[in-house]
């Protein structure tokens, strides 16, 4: 139950209360990585954000990659965004 929690946020606030990164614009997307520890190694994480008609949509990813550093878990999260947008688009938010 506890990696249940961890990959969805759930349960303490250590994870939660890491700093958050600034968001990189990517094809009227904003991409904000949110990489966070585990095991002494930081996983590629972040959030992909758009409006559409108004409305504020999310898309949280987190994938199995480990970085040794924040940084670099931060600046591999925004590529990874930048490839879901590209092959996925506006499907991403799509809750069927």
């Amino acid at each position: 139950m506890s990696f249940l929690k961890k990959l969805f946020g759930g349960g303490g606030g250590g994870k939660a209360a890491e700093a958050k990164e600034e968001a990189t614009e990517y094809k009227g997307y904003n991409i904000r990585p949110a990489p966070f520890s585990d095991g002494g190694q930081y996983k590629t994480a972040g959030f992909i954000e758009k409006t559409i008609d108004g409305v504020e949509k999310s898309y949280r990813f987190v994938r199995v990659d480990s970085h040794a550093s924040r940084d670099a878990a931060a600046e591999f999260s925004v590529l990874k965004g930048k490839q879901i947008i590209d092959e996925q688009g506006d499907r991403i938010f799509d809750t069927n």
